[in-house]
């Protein structure tokens, strides 16, 4: 552990979590294996009804995937986290998540009392028990990105995953720009093909980092960036 790192632990494959992520440190996900699928919901910690609008973080930015230098906008045009590293260089933003139903139909029923830890979870359940926790439910549900999968988008409009894209050791690092509740789950990408069902486990470890400078990569990102990062810089003053 260096001597910024504040926090270190692994999340196994099939598994929720979740932490106000403090303005002025960042969160860095590592894969722990191939195949790796990390769903994230981020939202205001200090005012839950502010949360991650990634219909405006993909248009105000002009992409479709997340990769460093975007920002990921609250739905108040201001700047919940920054991607400041990217090993793999495509993440999700479209795809979504599983739910019980889809679940159950590609890998089958498979409960806690028959299984144990292997049982069969699902994402959209697993946001819903961290969400919870806060005292927040199901109308506190927005658009999931997936860190580590990729979703292309063909001329005509259809979506296609593509398999093998994240292996192990690929990261992924978001700083935080306001103090940002950050929901993770572990469950495979929905539009994943494979018909067994993986639990992937990744490294979580969080660190101090320093404010954003004029130069920036994030806030130079795209012109619209420079923007965000000064509403969410007045949000503080």
């Amino acid at each position: 552990m260096s001597s910024k790192t504040l926090w270190q632990e692994m999340l196994l494959g099939s598994s929720t979590w979740s932490h106000v992520l403090k303005r002025g440190t960042a969160l860095r996900i590592t894969a722990g294996g191939d195949h790796a699928n990390v769903g994230a919901l981020l939202l205001n910690a200090d005012n839950f009804s502010e949360r991650l609008n990634l219909p405006d973080t993909l248009k105000a930015q002009h992409i479709a995937r997340l990769t460093t230098g975007a920002v990921l906008y609250s739905d108040m045009a201001r700047i919940l986290c920054s991607i400041t590293d990217d090993t793999l260089g495509w993440h999700d933003p479209l795809g979504g998540c599983s739910d019980a139903a889809t679940v159950a139909a590609k890998y089958g029923a498979l409960d806690y009392q028959a299984a144990r830890n292997d049982w069969h979870q699902n994402a959209l359940d697993g946001f819903l028990i961290e969400l919870a926790k806060y005292g927040l439910g199901p109308r506190d549900l927005m658009m999931n990105i997936n860190f580590f999968s990729k979703v292309e988008v063909k001329d005509d409009g259809s979506m296609a995953f593509i398999e093998g894209h994240a292996k192990a050791g690929t990261s992924v690092e978001l700083r935080a720009e306001m103090n940002t509740l950050v929901i993770l789950n572990t469950c495979q990408h929905p539009m994943d093909p494979d018909p067994a069902y993986r639990q992937v486990p990744v490294e979580l470890a969080i660190k101090r980092v320093p404010a954003p400078a004029a130069d920036d990569i994030c806030r130079n990102f795209r012109a619209e960036n420079a923007r965000g990062f000064t509403l969410t810089e007045r949000y503080f003053l």
